[in-house]
């Protein structure tokens, strides 16, 4: 590997090379790229034996159209037991954002950050308002659903997302909180909730709000194929809705935006339910263990994760570009050092859950880069003065420039619009000291909030959120560097009670709907469906392939590879 990586990951777009260009540069032939920490998929799936199915029909695979998305579709929808209408299939989850964008977000939106990136370019890059709420570095970047919610009526967004888990960090949030949620936010435009890497999730055992979304008229899934079935490389995902938003995207896409890679996986999946299953389940013990290796090494912090990575920040001292390209050229290992998220900073990685025997690899090079004396202890830095790193300095200061516009040349004509900005992120005096970092909130403590501003038109009181008992577990550095045994699986938050009736929202605002409200039970959404109708009848029945045999204990959607 040359020793001038950096230019590699300057000069494209993404946030770091592909792996195609990184092999290219090693000069060593095909199949000789580094260890892959950067990119969240799943090592154990498809099986080595689906790998062969696949090269052995290559040339056919390569050389013929493939079918209709409707047929894939369909085909998808038989093993996930959903209603066809209302699903859509993308060529990449990318592909379903950027339609939800065009077609369904009409001025605004709201986004946690950090958080995916497309999330918050791509509607900036259509000159919508993109309002940033900070998750606070402190509070473990644990997202509150009710200050979130707060944060909504007060800047008056119109379409909202909320991603579970969240990347980078995998944070995770109960599905009974999720529904009460979309619930309070029954007046707005649109509600995303992106499961892209909840396959991964343990934290309940049927985590999905996709049933409860298709009973709402605003409410859209979005799921990735990609990251769970270890397939990047064809770019296939899809989305869940009632059948009026999931038609109006499922209109827009072309006929054959699915290669016929994504649909050989796809007509394959059905007779390998069981391995896949057994896939999620290594990905998940992998996770304890490789959180419990990295949680040994002085300085470091780990961040609990529900997905199939880790968000880690750097010991003290230590500058994420620099472990980042030392790594790359010492060690060949690939990793994600997050400078470049909003809301995140360059003393950040998320590290991509792999087996064991990477994961002491992956150790073995941060102790070399980060406390080796051949080439001096971790590299430092250039000094900021700034009194605290999660990146919310840059969240503040986009904001700033563009008074919540997005797009910096949009800025002057927001002004005089009356939409109040947020107000920045203090950071407590009595945690932080001049130029030194911010102490973490100690466990057992919760982070005092921050109130919001008030709007300029009343909104309703949005309905409180339960939270769990027990509080959001403090990441601590460990002191020395003695292994840590594995760690016993955390006993889960006290269940949540059932969600309060959120009252009907005042009148809306000039130009915009009358507000909806939640759909009472049994009463079709406006555009949607009746529980019973997605349970399976009224002519909206699951339509599997012709002349295919049922599923072979494939996992259903609410809980796919739930193994006990």
């Amino acid at each position: 590997m040359s020793g001038n990586v950096t230019s590699l990951f300057r000069s494209t777009a993404a946030h770091s090379p592909s792996m195609a260009a990184l092999t290219r540069e090693s000069g060593d032939g095909a199949g000789a790229g580094p260890v892959d920490f950067c990119i969240p998929c799943n090592p154990y799936f498809p099986t080595p034996a689906m790998f062969e199915e696949m090269a052995g029909r290559l040339r056919e695979i390569v050389t013929y159209y493939p079918s209709s998305a409707d047929t894939i579709t369909a085909e998808l929808c038989g093993l996930l037991q959903l209603p066809p209408q209302c699903v859509a299939m993308g060529n990449g989850s990318t592909e379903l954002i950027t339609w939800l964008d065009h077609l369904l977000v009409r001025d605004s939106l709201a986004v946690p950050v950090p958080t995916f990136g497309r999330w918050t370019d791509q509607p900036m890059e259509t000159g919508k308002r993109v309002d940033m709420f900070p998750l606070q570095e402190a509070g473990g970047f644990a997202l509150d659903l009710a200050r979130y919610a707060e944060f909504v009526r007060a800047r008056g967004t119109r379409a909202v997302v909320v991603c579970n888990p969240n990347n980078p960090d995998g944070g995770y949030l109960h599905k009974q909180a999720l529904v009460q949620f979309m619930d309070a936010m029954a007046d707005r435009d649109l509600v995303v909730i992106d499961e892209s890497f909840l396959e991964f999730a343990d934290a309940e055992a049927e985590p999905s709000v996709v049933q409860e979304a298709m009973l709402r008229p605003n409410v859209v899934v979005l799921r990735s194929l990609g990251k769970n079935f270890g397939l990047h490389g064809i770019r296939f995902g899809y989305l869940v809705a009632n059948p009026a938003l999931a038609g109006r995207v499922r209109a827009m896409l072309p006929k054959w935006n699915l290669n016929s890679f994504a649909e050989h996986v796809v007509f394959m999946l059905r007779d390998h339910g069981p391995e896949y299953a057994q896939s999620l389940h290594q990905v998940r013990r992998d996770r304890l263990e490789m959180a419990a290796r990295l949680s040994a090494l002085p300085g470091l912090t780990v961040y609990p994760s529900q997905g199939n990575f880790l968000f880690v920040r750097l010991p003290v001292g230590a500058e994420g570009t620099v472990v980042r390209d030392r790594m790359l050229t010492e060690h060949r290992i690939l990793v994600r050092e997050c400078g470049n998220k909003i809301g995140s900073s360059s003393r950040f990685l998320r590290l991509v859950v792999r087996p064991q025997v990477d994961v002491r690899r992956l150790v073995s090079g941060l102790e070399q880069v980060l406390y080796g004396t051949g080439r001096g202890a971790a590299v430092p830095g250039p000094a900021t003065g700034t009194g605290y790193s999660s990146g919310t300095a840059a969240v503040d200061r986009l904001m700033s420039e563009t008074n919540g516009a997005g797009l910096r040349q949009l800025a002057a004509p927001a002004v005089g619009t009356g939409m109040p900005l947020p107000a920045a992120v203090p950071v407590a005096p009595a945690a932080t000291a001049p130029g030194s970092m911010p102490v973490p909130t100690a466990p057992g403590q919760t982070p005092q909030p921050t109130p919001f501003p008030q709007p300029a038109t009343p909104y309703p009181e949005p309905t409180p959120f339960p939270q769990p008992a027990a509080p959001y577990p403090q990441p601590v550095p460990v002191p020395g560097p003695v292994p840590a045994p594995y760690p016993e699986p955390v006993p889960q938050p006290t269940p949540v009670p059932a969600p309060v009736p959120v009252p009907a929202p005042a009148a809306a605002a000039p130009g915009h709907p009358v507000p909806t409200g939640p759909t009472p039970p049994g009463v079709p959404a406006r555009g949607g469906l009746t529980a019973a109708q997605v349970r399976g009848t009224d002519g909206l029945d699951p339509v599997p392939a012709a002349g295919r045999p049922g599923p072979r204990a494939w996992p259903n959607t609410a809980g796919m590879g739930r193994t006990g």
